[in-house]
This record gives structure tokens, C-alpha cells and sequence, in this order.
């Protein structure tokens, strides 16, 4: 097997919502040292390069090489991580549960659906090695789905969601969220997977007036929209916005059905190359928190937007990025603590290499809506087990001179952990306790995996 030429912390891939930015400087540097690690350690491990580089001490190796390229202090690792297992897991493992507010996956019967082809495209041109010209579908396929969230990582609950698009045209329908929500808890015993229902309420009334049955029947844990979508017989493509006339409509109906939970894709849009749909902005959702109170807004992505130049202090460029949520929010007096929560899924996987951006992003958040409305995300199944970037996050801080420079507050581990599980239970009313208890996959994985593979073929 040939070496490899980019460790996968570092390779830049994309999912179904954008293109991968370039490897900077940083990232080149990074990964040079990275691969230079793994040649040094590799074969006393027993492993080759590409196997070491997958296990925890090449996670520590890689996370080592981005923080000495950033300038240090953003990544407290020790040097033996990078050759000891139990090091890297003692410097990895934290306390309490990890609950995964987005995750995805694809019924592979809809290879030819408008939806899949478009991701499909995205997967070719940023991974080639991996995917090829045949892309398999069971490499994102429910079964593929299980075994990366719950089999490889230690996430306790998982959100499903989906991409946009009517059920004729997506990947996966709404029906296929709840029907796998419903193999796992059989075969796991808990409540292990929450399940988002998708509305497009520029579509108006056939999609409005379906949501009561959908509450009823679906049994949701949330809503999910995406203001920037289209079908795709518009010819503008312009969206909708959460407090225009198809927003406002959406968020009454809501208020009055009972679940209120909203959770709207906000920043991450397309390729880099081309201009982000407008809709894509979360300049709307200070005004909505502001006039629904009572329904909370869960951010997807933090207003975070693709960039080759990283996002710097709120400062700079009020109007950039995860930025504009902080105007949004403080224009319309909707603080800390409030009913607008940020979520990380895919902003933290694209961060984790630009660690000085991320100790913006992080330190904006957690002074604009607090500590406890941080959700931790991956966007996986398309990075496959999203165990690197839970233990990324583990390990990184907002560097002291950051903090005194910014005022943004510590990261500390307490923080983390409401972040990585505590506030999604409390928003979604999980037991903490029996989160953290489950049934271990081992015991159930294999059986639900089989099912999902017959029932969601």
C-alpha cells in the first residue's frame, strides 16, 4: 500500500453543501510534519502509515503539527500521544456523553434522485481515492450510517437529518428518519436517535398543512429548513427568510403545533467559488427569536460561511460569517442564555485546521449566545466515524493571549462538556444518565445494521 500524501484531519473533503477550500500554508506544513510522525512511529506500532494516521496516536500527531504551525496553544497535547495509545487515549477521553445534533445518510435505492447526484458530484471531485467514479451507496447507506456514528465513536445519541428537497427528489424522506429512528431504539433499548422532520415552507400550504399530520405520525424531535432552497422550477432561486411572509407563516404554525424546536441551515452554501445563496445569511434569526420566544432556533452551522481567508474577531468584519449572527442577535436584543443555540456540524470539521479562526468562532459564540447553547455536530456519515473530531475538540483551547486580547471566555473541559452532550439533553429533554448507560453497541449494532440494510434498501 502506498504512503499517504495527506493525513485525513487534513484532506480536504466536502459533503453535500460545499466545496472543499485549498490546504494553506498552515495546513501544508501541518501535514508534511504529520506525515514525517508517522513514518517514525508506524512500524514499532505494528501498523503501516495510513493505519497509524487513523488511530488516536495519529490523531495526536496531527493535532500536535497544526498547533506547532499556528504558533502553539491551541492544542494541549503531550509529545507521547503521538506513540503511546494509552497516552492518546488518556489525553482524548472525557466526561460524559456525546450527542451528535446532526447526522446524515442515504437510502441507496436513490442513486439517480436529483439530491444524490448532486452529492455524488461533491464526494468525486473532493476525495477520488476514496470514492472513484462508482460511488457505492452503502458507503452512506443506514447500515454505513450506524456503524460510523455509534460503532465508531463514542456518541451516545444521534439526530438524523437531511439534505433539502421533496421526498421524490431527495436522498433520504421523512419517513426514512423516523423508520430508522425506530430499528435503532429497538435493537439499543434507549432512546438513541432523534429524528428531524423536513419542511420547505416556501412550498406553502400542501407542506404547512402537513406538518400536523407529520407531528402526529413522525413523532419529531425538531423541524428542519433550509431558507436558502428552491424547488428547483424557480427561476430566481432567491429563498425565503425566517421573518418574511413564508417565515413568519412557518414559525406561527410551529408555535402552534407544540414542537419548537427549529433548526435552520445558516451559512455553509455551495463552492467556494460562487457567491453563497443570500438566504443562506442568519441576519434573520435575531428577529425571529425575537418575535417567537417561545420556539427554539438552532443555528446549523453557526452562520459560518466558506472562505480561503479565515474569519478573524467580530470586530473586523461584522458582517462575515458566524459574525453576522452576532450582529443579528445583538441588533435585535437576543443575548446569551436565550432561545437561539449554534451548531457546529461541519463548521468544526472545515475550524479544526485553522485553529486560529476557530478561537474566533468558539469565543464569538460563546459571548454571543453562551456556553450553554453551543451543539455539538459532525455532519456525518460524510467524514465517516466522527471519533477524530470529537477528540479534536477535546483537546483544543482558546489560547490565554486570545482570551485577553478578545475577551472571549475560557474553553475549559466543563465548558466542553455541556457542549458535546449536556445542552442537547437539556434542549431535547434527554436523560443524561441513561444517555450515558445505554446498551453498548457491541450488544446491538450488528442486529440493527443487518435491518437497516432490508428496511432501508
Amino acid at each position: 500500500m502506498s504512503a499517504p500524501t495527506v493525513p485525513p484531519l487534513l484532506a480536504p473533503r466536502s459533503s453535500d453543501e460545499f466545496a472543499p477550500l485549498p490546504l494553506g500554508p498552515l495546513q501544508r506544513a501541518a501535514g508534511a510534519a504529520t506525515l514525517e510522525t508517522a513514518a517514525r512511529h508506524a512500524r514499532r506500532l505494528g501498523l503501516d502509515e495510513r493505519a497509524y494516521l487513523k488511530e488516536r496516536t495519529g490523531t495526536a500527531a496531527t493535532l500536535r503539527a497544526i498547533d506547532a504551525a499556528a504558533g502553539g496553544g491551541f492544542y494541549e497535547i503531550p509529545v507521547e500521544a503521538e506513540s503511546d495509545p494509552a497516552a492518546a487515549d488518556a489525553t482524548f477521553d472525557g466526561a460524559g456523553p456525546v450527542i451528535d445534533v446532526q447526522t446524515h445518510l442515504v437510502r441507496p435505492s436513490r442513486v439517480s434522485t436529483s439530491a444524490a447526484k448532486a452529492l455524488y458530484g461533491f464526494l468525486r471531485m473532493v476525495d477520488p481515492d476514496r470514492w472513484g467514479e462508482q460511488i457505492d451507496p452503502e458507503l452512506l447507506s443506514a447500515a454505513t450510517w450506524a456503524a460510523c456514528v455509534f460503532g465508531g465513536s463514542e456518541t451516545s445519541v444521534a439526530l438524523l437529518t437531511s439534505p433539502p428537497g421533496r421526498a421524490d427528489e431527495n436522498v433520504v424522506t421523512n419517513d426514512d428518519i423516523a423508520a430508522v429512528r425506530e430499528v435503532v431504539d429497538r435493537y439499543a433499548g434507549t432512546s438513541r436517535v432523534l429524528t428531524h422532520t423536513i419542511v420547505h415552507p416556501n412550498l406553502r400550504e400542501p407542506e404547512l398543512d402537513a406538518m400536523v399530520e407529520w407531528r402526529d405520525e413522525l413523532a419529531p424531535s425538531g423541524w428542519k429548513v433550509y431558507t436558502l432552497w428552491d424547488p428547483p422550477e424557480r427561476e430566481d432561486g432567491s429563498g425565503w427568510y425566517l421573518d418574511d411572509d413564508t417565515g413568519l407563516a412557518f414559525l406561527e404554525r410551529v408555535s402552534a403545533l407544540g414542537t419548537r424546536i427549529v433548526c435552520a441551515h445558516k451559512g455553509i452554501a455551495g463552492p467556494v467559488a460562487h457567491a453563497a445563496p443570500a438566504a443562506s445569511s442568519p441576519r434573520d434569526i435575531g428577529p425571529a427569536a425575537a418575535a417567537f420566544p417561545d420556539i427554539a432556533l438552532v443555528v446549523y452551522h453557526s452562520g459560518y460561511d466558506l472562505d480561503p481567508e479565515e474569519e478573524g474577531a467580530h470586530a473586523d468584519a461584522p458582517d462575515r460569517g458566524v459574525s453576522r449572527l452576532v450582529t443579528s442577535l445583538a441588533d435585535a436584543g437576543v443575548g446569551p442564555g436565550a432561545n437561539v443555540y449554534a451548531e457546529l456540524g461541519s463548521t468544526w470539521f472545515l475550524m479544526l485546521r485553522r485553529p486560529q479562526e476557530a478561537a474566533h468562532v468558539l469565543g464569538k459564540l460563546l459571548l454571543a449566545v453562551g456556553e450553554e447553547r453551543i451543539l455539538w455536530g459532525t455532519d456525518s456519515v460524510w467524514y465517516g466515524a466522527p471519533q477524530p473530531l470529537i477528540d479534536a475538540f477535546r483537546a483544543f483551547r482558546i489560547p490565554e493571549r486570545m482570551q485577553a486580547e478578545f475577551g472571549y471566555p475560557p474553553l475549559t473541559d466543563a465548558v466542553k462538556t455541556k457542549i458535546l452532550g449536556a445542552n442537547a439533553a437539556e434542549l431535547y429533554g434527554i436523560d443524561l444518565t441513561s444517555a450515558a448507560a445505554g446498551t453498548p453497541p457491541g450488544e446491538w449494532l450488528d442486529q440493527a445494521r443487518a435491518e437497516l440494510a432490508r428496511a432501508l434498501t
